[in-house]
């Protein structure tokens, strides 16, 4: 069962996401060579506890940290360390909070200094993806027309996407139904409806789909150690169309 939230409902988880999209811009002006994804853990920290809400990631399911960090070729779930950021490395940034019983999520991937045209491009692709895949979250359109959109432009534009980690429902809980995958066939699956609460979130490679989970249990990267962008954000259907919640 797909939960369905009132109009009540998504005005409070719209309140969280603007907080979560400032906190974001907070984290992408920490961005530079030389600062170590531990320091951005630590930043988004403060900002989280400056906002008055709460990390929705530290703990869950045993993370130890209040944002994944994935640089490089790693894809999701990157835990942060001591490990720095170099000039030409992109650099992904998910983040979750809840606030007065609810949760919204979002992730961005961000250039660090000066980097390499096709960097420059699996970022733009994805983030374009995502666009994509939200001007389709409309109430009556099936739930495969949004994630065919994700990859009928990505694989079009000689990306692959990630078939092992996908979109979710989001509310009450972190992770609700439906699961939101960046591929399939279209005219599939769930009708979309209104007061339906979904992270759209395209995890796109610069070569191969495949993905490996490094000893940690947390970090996946991709099989052929070429580079992986990730944007996400929260998205509500009102009024029979979407609003992005996490801006």
């Amino acid at each position: 069962m797909i939960p369905i939230k009132t109009c009540q409902e998504i005005d409070k988880m719209r309140k969280a996401g603007r907080i979560l999209a400032q906190i974001m811009d907070q984290l992408e002006k920490a961005v530079r060579p030389g600062r170590s994804t531990q320091e951005l853990d630590e930043a988004a920290a403060a900002a989280i506890a400056q906002a008055g809400v709460h990390s929705a990631f530290k703990g869950y399911h045993g993370y130890p940290a209040n944002i994944c960090v994935s640089v490089n070729d790693e894809v999701v779930h990157g835990i942060p360390g001591r490990r720095p950021l170099v000039e030409g490395d992109i650099v992904s940034i998910d983040i979750g909070i809840e606030m007065a019983g609810y949760f919204v999520d979002m992730a961005k991937t961000f250039a660090v200094g000066k980097i390499s045209a096709q960097k420059q491009k699996l970022l733009e692709v994805t983030r374009e993806s995502l666009e994509k895949a939200i001007q389709l979250m409309k109430a009556g359109n099936k739930l495969s027309d949004v994630s065919c959109a994700v990859q009928d432009y990505v694989e079009g534009r000689g990306f692959s996407v990630v078939r092992d980690f996908v979109g979710h429902g989001i509310g009450k809980e972190l992770h609700e139904e439906p699961q939101v995958p960046n591929f399939g066939t279209p005219g599939s699956g769930p009708v979309l409806k209104e007061g339906m609460v979904l992270c759209i979130e395209p995890m796109i490679n610069s070569g191969t789909w495949e993905v490996e989970i490094l000893q940690d249990g947390w970090t996946a990267v991709t099989a052929d150690k070429k580079p992986s962008a990730h944007f996400e954000h929260t998205v509500a259907i009102c009024n029979g169309v979407p609003v992005v919640l996490t801006q």
